[in-house]
C-alpha cells in the first residue's frame, strides 16, 4: 500500500522544520559559548579557524588525482633505480635482470623489466631518473610533461649499460594547459605558508601568556584560603 503523496509531503516538512529547530538550537549554543569566552580566547579561535581552511585548501590542491605509469626496460644483472618528481624521490627499488637466451639455447644479453604506477598531482611535473649499477656508474635524464585530472600518463625508460632513454607514451599524453598547474602547485605553496605562520603565532602567544595565566591564579588561591579562614 502506497501513502498518500499529501500525507508523505506532511511528513517531509515535520522533517524538515525539526532539523532547522536543531540547527538554530545549536546556533544559539554556539553564540552563547562564544559570548562567554574572553576577547583573547576568541581571537586565538578565530586564527585557528583560519588556518584550518588554509591547510585544508593547500590539502585539496595537493591530493593526487592522475598517476604516472613507469614500464621500463634493462640491460642490468642488478642495478639500484631512483623516480623523482619535482625533487621528491617518488620511488626507489633495485633492478634484477637475466640472460636472454637466443633460439631457447644460445646466451644472448642481460635483460629486464618493471612496470609501476605511481600518483601525482594534476598540473605540470619534471620528473627525473637515476640508474646506478653494480660497478658504480650512474646515469640519469629528466623530462617534463602534464598530468589531466584523474588521467594517467605513461613513461617509458630504457636503460642500458651505453645509456638511458626517457619518453612519453602517446597514449593519454594530453594534459592541462601549464597555467592551471602552476597556479594550484603556488596558491597551495601559500595557503601552506600562511597557515603555518598563524599557527606559529598562535603557538608564541599561548606559550608566552599561559605562564603568566597560571602565576595569575595561584596568587589568587591563598587570598580566597585566607578569605574562607576568616570567616
Amino acid at each position: 500500500m502506497r501513502a498518500c503523496p499529501k500525507i508523505k509531503k506532511a511528513m517531509d516538512w515535520e522533517s524538515i522544520a525539526w532539523i532547522r529547530a536543531q540547527a538554530a538550537r545549536c546556533y544559539g549554543q554556539s553564540r552563547a559559548w562564544l559570548a562567554r569566552l574572553p576577547v583573547q580566547a576568541r581571537i586565538i579561535l578565530s586564527l585557528f579557524l583560519v588556518a584550518a581552511v588554509l591547510l585544508a585548501l593547500h590539502t585539496a590542491s595537493s591530493r593526487k588525482d592522475a598517476s604516472l605509469h613507469l614500464t621500463l626496460q634493462h640491460g642490468f644483472r642488478s642495478a639500484d633505480f631512483s623516480l623523482w618528481i619535482d625533487g621528491d624521490l617518488a620511488y626507489s627499488g633495485k633492478l634484477r635482470g637475466s640472460t636472454k637466451k637466443k633460439f631457447g639455447l644460445i646466451p644472448g644479453s642481460m635483460y629486464g623489466r618493471l612496470s609501476e604506477i605511481l600518483p601525482v598531482s594534476a598540473g605540470t611535473h619534471r620528473i627525473r631518473v637515476q640508474v646506478k649499477s653494480e660497478d658504480g656508474s650512474t646515469q640519469q635524464d629528466s623530462l617534463t610533461g602534464n598530468f589531466a585530472p584523474n588521467g594517467e600518463r605513461e613513461l617509458s625508460v630504457s636503460a642500458r649499460p651505453n645509456g638511458l632513454a626517457l619518453a612519453w607514451q602517446v597514449t593519454n599524453a594530453s594534459g592541462p594547459s601549464s597555467g592551471s598547474g602552476w597556479f594550484a602547485r603556488y596558491a597551495g605553496a601559500l595557503c601552506l605558508t600562511i597557515g603555518g605562520s598563524i599557527i606559529s603565532a598562535i603557538t608564541g602567544f599561548a606559550l608566552r601568556e599561559l605562564p603568566a595565566h597560571i602565576r595569575a591564579r595561584e596568587s589568587d588561591e591563598p587570598k580566597v584560603q585566607s578569605t574562607v579562614a576568616g570567616q
